[in-house]
């Protein structure tokens, strides 16, 4: 008698109906969501707060390696490196991760602390208790072993 083997769709269906494949879903699409948002931060707030010291579009800051660096967008002339586009994106990564560890992360991190803290504690608590019990057994055991060596018989009554 041969096993039957599950079938490649059964397979598929078992593997999306997995808990961590359902979270990864979840997780993209909060985090999609999410990045719009730092987004709109880093282009409402940040942005303009470096552009009172210079412009707001970090976009254009650039330095001209190889002359001459006329034009902008598609007419630009010239070699230029934008760091301005590496540091807005440097700048919208630091605040996600930010976000992500003081929002989500650090709260996790503590309420999981606080639950293992409250399981050893339940536990140490247990531990006493069969202590405390073991040694009423002791005391029990000692007081028939008193009672059988002060002239008892050694028979219920």
């Amino acid at each position: 008698m041969s096993e039957k083997k599950p079938s490649v769709l059964e397979g598929f269906k078992a593997f999306l109906m997995r808990g961590n494949v359902v979270d990864l879903a979840v997780a993209v699409v909060i985090g999609a969501a999410f990045t719009n948002i730092v987004n709109s931060v880093v282009k409402g707030i940040i942005n303009p707060l470096v552009g009172t010291i210079g412009t707001k579009n970090l976009d254009s800051y650039n330095s001209c390696i190889k002359g001459p660096c006329t034009g902008t967008g598609n007419s630009a002339e010239g070699v230029r490196i934008l760091w301005g586009s590496v540091l807005g994106a440097t700048l919208t990564f630091l605040i996600t991760a930010a976000v992500v560890y003081f929002l989500m992360v650090l709260p996790t991190s503590k309420y999981l602390a606080r639950m293992e803290a409250r399981r050893k504690a339940k536990e140490g608590t247990h531990e006493v208790i069969e202590v405390t019990e073991l040694e009423v057994l002791k005391e029990i055991r000692d007081a028939l072993v008193a009672q059988r060596g002060s002239g008892h018989d050694g028979r219920w009554r």
